[in-house]
């Protein structure tokens, strides 16, 4: 039973602020709560505290930042939310896309100043769907670098972290007032924290068999690029509680997972003139309307893979990307000097001659694309060429427990629940009901923005 009742607790201590998942959301939340001077645990069910954060490539949308200004970007949170609204087709909630916005560049700027995460705009391409440069990353580009400084910044601040310490039941009153979980350590041994606020950082349930069956049947034969620990508890709990919750199919796919080795190809291929064929040498989609809804069509391709197809300079211009420099010591990318040669390497049939042809012709603006797509944004490709073969792959889910504009959990009459919070993917994102209104950085700044508004009004509510 997910809900117990607190006259059944042994409580061992009881903590204000309690914080149940260690990634980028539990992170940010604790640093935040323990800057507003509450005192904080955080409860790891891993032996490390990295979640899905530590797989992403710890982007940031910031929009309106410092950074975007020291390189004359002129950037708004309207114009953000703006790019939300358009992405999801105005299905997602318009008062909550321009809050999230509006707090970007307050968290990205926050994030490099009191937590002292080395962060800088991206400035060498465009992402599909936002238009302004406004992603904000650590020198390497990933999400384990992002989440090596928020755990210096955590060991600064001593906050503590309780590692294996799976939470298998909170303790609540009828009133839907959380007293405090139950862990189990890894020597079986049952442990119940009391705590006068909660929040719930435990992302959502991409590792969930069961709810993706459920819920989001069409991704089902992705491949899973997540935290195996994502099973749906913060939805389960919140439910129980009679939590709110909204947008239960949407998810974050991923149309370029390298096949078998389960490294990122950023996108920046596909925006700067790459495209992808399946098995039989063709095209099949548009490419550029976002990774996100692209998974899904390589996931119906014959053998649910396809090859993403760019060139030399894209390759160059790919490497500032740590997952891409993993993915060419893994040896995944394949190289050719001629057309013929790429066939051979990747075993496409000629067929994919004409696609290549096509492709070349469209960007010259000689024909139009049947998929819609405006090839003459990007480069023409030239040989050499380069080709990888990817997957469809499943990120995290976007949907879950609805909260306010401080991050508290909302019953379904929207009141708010006394004092529980939710944050990253346990709380309902802003990508709307299904897959294709994800934009790059929308689970970051679900993860960080809401992990900061969190803590800090939890911590205002035990003061």
């Amino acid at each position: 039973m997910p809900i117990l009742s607190p006259d059944t607790a042994k409580f061992q201590g009881i903590v204000p602020v309690l914080i149940i998942g260690g990634g980028g959301c539990g992170l940010t939340a604790a640093l935040s709560a323990k800057q507003a001077g509450a005192e904080v645990l955080v409860l790891e069910r891993d032996h490390t505290a990295l979640g899905t954060t530590a797989m992403s490539t710890g982007l940031i949308p910031g929009p309106g930042s410092r950074f975007q200004k020291a390189k004359g970007i002129d950037d708004t949170p309207e114009m953000f939310a703006a790019d939300v609204m358009a992405k999801t087709k105005g299905a997602t909630d318009p008062d909550m896309a321009l809050h999230l916005s509006r707090e970007g560049a307050p968290t990205v700027e926050w994030l490099a100043d009191y937590c002292k995460v080395p962060l800088s705009l991206v400035d060498s391409f465009l992402y599909p769907g936002h238009s302004k440069m406004r992603m904000h990353g650590t020198p390497n580009r990933t999400g384990s670098e992002l989440m090596g400084a928020l755990h210096q910044a955590v060991e600064r601040e001593s906050i503590d972290i309780i590692l294996e310490a799976p939470v298998s039941d909170l303790f609540a009153d009828d009133g839907g007032h959380v007293h405090g979980a139950r862990i189990t350590r890894p020597d079986g041994t049952v442990e119940d924290i009391g705590c006068k606020a909660m929040i719930l950082a435990c992302c959502g349930f991409a590792g969930s068999r069961e709810m993706l069956a459920q819920y989001i049947p069409e991704i089902m034969d992705a491949t899973f690029f997540g935290h195996p620990g994502n099973k749906g508890d913060a939805i389960a709990w919140g439910r129980a509680l009679g939590a709110a919750v909204a947008d239960i199919h949407s998810y974050q796919g991923h149309g370029g997972l390298a096949y078998g080795q389960g490294i990122p190809i950023l996108w920046a291929h596909i925006v700067r003139g790459g495209f992808q064929v399946n098995a039989n040498g063709v095209r099949f989609s548009n490419e550029a309307r976002g990774y996100s809804e692209q998974a899904v069509d390589i996931v119906a391709q014959p053998g649910h893979w396809a090859w993403s197809i760019f060139d030399q300079k894209i390759h160059d211009a790919m490497k500032e990307f740590d997952d891409y420099q993993d993915a060419i010591k893994a040896d995944c990318i394949r190289h050719a000097e001629t057309v013929d040669e790429l066939c051979q390497v990747t075993g496409l049939p000629p067929a994919f001659k004409t696609t290549l042809a096509d492709v070349a012709e469209m960007a010259a603006g000689k024909k139009k694309d049947s998929y819609g797509r405006d090839f003459t944004t990007g480069w023409t490709l030239t040989p050499p060429y380069k080709a990888v073969r990817v997957s469809g792959a499943l990120f995290h889910t976007q949907g879950g427990l609805v909260v306010d504009k401080d991050a508290r959990v909302l019953r379904t009459d929207r009141s708010p629940l006394p004092n529980l919070f939710a944050g990253g993917g346990a709380a309902r994102g802003i990508s709307g009901p299904g897959n294709s209104g994800y934009l790059a950085g929308n689970g970051l700044l679900a993860a960080t923005a809401l992990g900061r508004l969190a803590g800090r009004a939890a911590a205002a509510l035990v003061a």
